[in-house]
């Protein structure tokens, strides 16, 4: 690894020979010479390139070899750059404290000795490369380890969706089987007791308008395990992508009108009605069935949590948008659920009235962003809930 890291050399010296000289006698394969004439040309080199060490000429025209040592020493990019001087005068003490004021860690002197000149600057190449491989070793330790930390977050975060995901299971599983159970009783009850007097004889109790009246509750715990097995299924789909939805040109108002006609006897039977306004023409790309399953989830809605009151429908166009407005004037819903109903198995907390596996806003939710739209959403407890359906217009 040592002799993958480049190793560059810097020699200062204003005389060509003594470039040449020195040059000579330290380049090896795996070392990379630079030269310069001047301490100005020294600088540009310096701060262009990084350095296993700079060998310096001290007696130089203009800036000399310790006022460049002492630039390199004040410069963040060069401080750390060992020198060695290069000097004709002999082992004056004062000199070479000097010298090493100015930030040398050795001398060289004239005449060189080609042997010291090596051994001296292979010893400070290798200091380097290895100073470098130790740094290299680092920076992949200190990466090791930033991406053991993501990992961690990551896994901590796997960890914790699976959490959720087992609660929102336990908590599908109770919801389902009490919500499937409800209307499953209700068959099983009815016809045990069918039986019960069709075994006793009891014929009477078989008349065409009683048979009208059990045909109907039969059909409304069919309706209710059916919209149950349905919303289970959209889940599903919703969760691997296969939603299905294909839109084609409709009226949101047309679609709105006839939505509010079939749910109108089942408003009358609970002692409420609803109040439909269509302001124009409300053209959109949609799928009839899905946008239709959105619009009866929010009237079912409104009926279950509007305490009997009249429940209003509004479709109008909106700059760009078409929009289709259900209001009641019920519970209404708190800021902190506001967001918390359109998850998954999510109910109003504290709503004694809550039914359903809490699935509605949910589905509906995603079916309309699947038409590249949105619901909004805007309540206050005891005020009422207002749910607008927000689709981009079309023509």
């Amino acid at each position: 690894m040592l002799r993958k890291i480049d190793a560059k050399v810097l020699i200062v010296d204003d005389l060509p020979e003594n470039l040449l000289a020195l040059s000579s006698l330290i380049q090896t394969e795996d070392r990379i010479i630079f030269q310069a004439s001047s301490a100005d040309e020294a600088l540009s080199l310096l701060l262009e390139h990084e350095f296993a060490l700079a060998i310096l000429d001290v007696k130089m025209p203009g800036m000399n070899g310790f006022e460049l040592a002492e630039l390199m020493r004040g410069t963040e990019k060069t401080k750390h750059i060992p020198i060695i001087f290069v000097s004709a005068v002999g082992r004056d003490m004062d000199y070479a404290f000097r010298g090493y004021e100015s930030g040398a860690v050795d001398f060289l002197h004239k005449p060189l000795s080609p042997f010291e000149v090596r051994s001296k600057v292979a010893m400070f190449v290798e200091l380097y490369r290895h100073r470098k491989a130790l740094s290299l070793q680092l920076e992949v330790v200190e990466a090791a380890r930033r991406e053991q930390e993501a990992l961690l977050v990551e896994l901590r975060e796997t960890q914790g969706e699976l959490q959720k995901a087992v609660q929102m299971r336990d908590v599908f599983m109770s919801i389902a089987s009490h919500e499937l159970r409800t209307p499953l009783n209700g068959l099983i009850l009815d016809v045990q007791l069918r039986r019960l007097r069709l075994e006793q004889g009891r014929m009477e109790a078989f008349t065409p308008d009683k048979l009208l009246d059990m045909v109907a509750r039969d059909e409304r715990q069919i309706r209710s395990l059916s919209r149950l097995i349905d919303d289970m299924l959209d889940v599903s789909r919703i969760r691997t992508g296969k939603l299905s939805v294909r839109p084609e040109p409709g009226d949101l108002g047309v679609l709105a009108g006839n939505v509010v006609e079939s749910l109108m006897s089942q408003f009358a039977h609970n002692g409420s009605r609803i109040e439909l306004q269509v302001d124009g023409p409300a053209p959109v790309m949609m799928d009839e069935f899905r946008i239709e399953q959105v619009l009866a989830n929010l009237l079912t809605n409104a009926l279950r949590y509007g305490g009997g009151k009249p429940v209003s429908v509004r479709v109008w166009v909106d700059g760009d948008t078409a929009r289709a407005e259900v209001r009641d004037q019920g519970l209404g819903i708190s800021e902190a659920d506001q967001q918390r109903v359109f998850e998954q198995f999510e109910r109003v907390s504290g709503n004694s009235v809550a039914q359903g596996l809490g699935l509605g806003l949910f589905i509906s939710e995603q079916i309309v962003q699947a038409h590249e739209g949105r619901i909004e959403l805007s309540s206050r407890l005891g005020e009422g809930s207002c749910f607008c359906v927000v689709l981009p217009l079309h023509g």
